[in-house]
């Protein structure tokens, strides 16, 4: 509704907030465990609009709310377009707050919003087969031959029936 309603504003996520941009930070959005926060940096918008929205914050200048659905987004969108009017007056005047204002105004510490830190970690050496120290050996001898299978083993469908495999009946004639 923010993107609809403000056409030009900028998107990005800073200090765990949505920020929505038109020459500096002019909303941010805060999604906590059981409600929502929009925070507005044109604080006169919020004072004209207080009586028409409940959940209104004037000194911090936001908006909480828990259900999105009893939220009168008429007003939300009046609040979003005076805003962007007001902000654009400002520009021209060169009054815009900047972000450490703001973020004083609405009672947000930067250090207590930051993102955290994304965890790096280290490649692991790679695992040694059984077979490297045979494979090794054959290429320092020049012989390149591969080292003997191990004895096979009876199928799993072989193992079921009773069924003796080639190997076992070669060695039960021979009387081993």
């Amino acid at each position: 509704m923010i993107r609809r309603s403000a056409r030009g504003v900028r998107e990005s996520m800073r200090y765990g907030l949505a920020f929505y941009e038109l020459d500096g930070p002019l909303f941010a959005l805060e999604s906590g465990r059981r409600h929502m926060s929009l925070y507005v940096a044109e604080q006169d918008v919020v004072v004209k609009h207080k009586e028409a929205l409940p959940g209104v914050n004037t000194v911090r200048s936001f908006v909480r709310f828990s259900d999105l659905n009893r939220l009168p987004l008429d007003v939300v969108e009046k609040i979003v377009r005076d805003s962007v009017a007001a902000r654009r007056t400002r520009a021209l005047q060169g009054t815009i707050p900047t972000q450490a204002d703001l973020l004083k105004l609405w009672a947000i510490r930067e250090e207590a919003a930051q993102v955290p830190v994304p965890a790096t970690r280290a490649p692991a050496a790679p695992a040694r087969s059984a077979r490297a120290p045979a494979k090794a050996a054959a290429s320092r001898n020049g012989s390149g031959a591969r080292p003997a299978a191990k004895s096979a083993k009876p199928a799993p469908a072989a193992r079921k029936s009773g069924a003796r495999t080639a190997a076992a009946t070669r060695a039960a004639g021979r009387g081993k």
